[in-house]
């Protein structure tokens, strides 16, 4: 997995060729999670199928908002990615970026496209500030997998968990540890996720109290 996330997330790669693979990536780790929400939620696909004029603004919001939302994380997750292993960053200052970016990129994203949404489309009545206020329990629920938000912040899993696999590996080998096994370094790296879900679900919550 390393080796094929270093032919095609190097910082030797050119600008355009890097944005179109993390594109793809994005793509590809998006639709099997959106298929996996889609199924597990009780009627959702009878909705969609059966209702007129459904399926329209739920692909709107998908391509507008889930997906510029989903290729933002992954690339900065990716370049910081690419930073690590090209060694011009040490993995504490990665896991220090990766874990506010994820965050932050994430909730002012979600925000600029519901205040957007909004303006241009009539979301949350037209009302810019009814669509902001919405972004505490929409972020609060994501983790949960409880919204579309939470399809998108899933999807970002594509190249965190790697990421973070290589972070560990990478402390390691600097402390002098004894180099582990790829599936050893799972748990852990799932772990530095699980703590952005519940630092992003605080968030979230602590928007909902504010606005």
């Amino acid at each position: 997995m390393l080796v094929w996330f270093d032919r095609h997330f190097s910082i030797r790669l050119p600008a355009g060729r890097f944005i179109g693979n993390t594109l793809l990536l994005s793509i590809g780790g998006l639709l099997p999670v959106l298929a996996l929400y889609i199924a597990g939620t009780p009627g959702f696909w009878g909705h969609l199928a059966g209702t007129r004029g459904a399926f329209g603004p739920f692909l709107r919001q998908v391509v507008t908002n889930g997906l510029p939302a989903v290729v933002a994380v992954n690339w900065v997750g990716l370049i910081l990615f690419a930073r690590l292993r090209a060694q011009t960053l040490g993995p504490f200052a990665v896991l220090t970026l990766d874990f506010g970016a994820r965050i932050v990129l994430f909730a002012l994203l979600h925000g600029a496209v519901f205040a957007v949404s909004a303006l241009v489309f009539g979301a949350f009545g037209g009302d810019p500030a009814q669509a902001i206020a919405a972004l505490g329990p929409t972020l609060a629920r994501a983790a949960a997998f409880g919204n579309l938000a939470g399809v998108y912040l899933y999807a970002t899993l594509v190249s965190a968990l790697p990421l973070h696999m290589a972070l560990i590996a990478a402390i390691l080998e600097g402390r002098g540890r004894l180099q582990l096994r790829p599936f050893m370094l799972v748990l852990p790296a799932a772990a530095i996720i699980a703590v952005q879900f519940a630092a992003l679900t605080g968030v979230g919550r602590v928007l909902g109290y504010l606005i």
